[in-house]
Order: C-alpha cells, then sequence, then structure tokens
C-alpha cells in the first residue's frame, strides 16, 4: 500500500479497533472517507484511523497527508471490516476519525502516540 506509512502490530491493531468501539460508544465517531475528510478539514478528528485492505487505494491514500497537514494523528489497522465494526456499522469503512474521545481519551492518546513512534522509526 502506498499509502500505508508504517504497520502496526497485532497488539496495537487490537488496541486501535478497542479504542475506537470505546470512543464511538462514549464519545463520536465519524465513519467514512467523505466523513473522515471532512473532519479533517475542519480539525475536528482526535484520531484518524485507516484500514490497509482499501480497494483502490486512491480512496483514501489522502487522508495520511492531509493529516499530516492538520498536525492530526493517525495510524492503519488491517482491516475495514473489523473496522466497521468497532465504529458500530455493520458495513465495512475504509476510516473513521474519532472527533469526541469520550472516556477513552487515554486510549486515543496512546495509540496516537505509539503510531507516531512508527511513523517516525519508518521515515
Amino acid at each position: 500500500m502506498a499509502y500505508q506509512k508504517f504497520e502496526p502490530g497485532e497488539s496495537l491493531a487490537e488496541k486501535i479497533y478497542n479504542t475506537v468501539e470505546k470512543a464511538n460508544e462514549t464519545g463520536k465517531v465519524v465513519i467514512g472517507t467523505n466523513e473522515v475528510t471532512k473532519a479533517i478539514e475542519r480539525n475536528e478528528a482526535d484520531l484518524v484511523v485507516i484500514a490497509s485492505d482499501v480497494s483502490p487505494e486512491e480512496i483514501v491514500m489522502h487522508l495520511p497527508a492531509l493529516s499530516e497537514e492538520r498536525d492530526i494523528p493517525y495510524t492503519f489497522v488491517p482491516e475495514r471490516e473489523e473496522l466497521g465494526l468497532a465504529a458500530g456499522v455493520g458495513v465495512q469503512s475504509a476510516a473513521v476519525a474519532i472527533t469526541s474521545t469520550g472516556q477513552a481519551d487515554d486510549e486515543v492518546q496512546d495509540v496516537a502516540s505509539k503510531s507516531l513512534e512508527l511513523l517516525d522509526k519508518d521515515e
């Protein structure tokens, strides 16, 4: 994947799914590439999560650069189906953005810092 700048390990991916799920239950999550793009452009996103198995990749390949431009942390997960389930929808989701962390604030911060470390390591 040209847009995927780092590979989260299995344990981090699991933590990301759990964080999205908790934020969805106690805060606010926007779902889908268009909604995520808007949330980034409005500086409303606390964390952007992008699925690695998106095809064609052009659907999401602008999200990392846009997130970096707005200084918004982003990360990747292996499966869009799992991402959709974590976000509370019964369909696949290419991307989600946590716009209100709710009770997942600590988890969002943790995922963001771990993802940033992986990004820095790969550059």
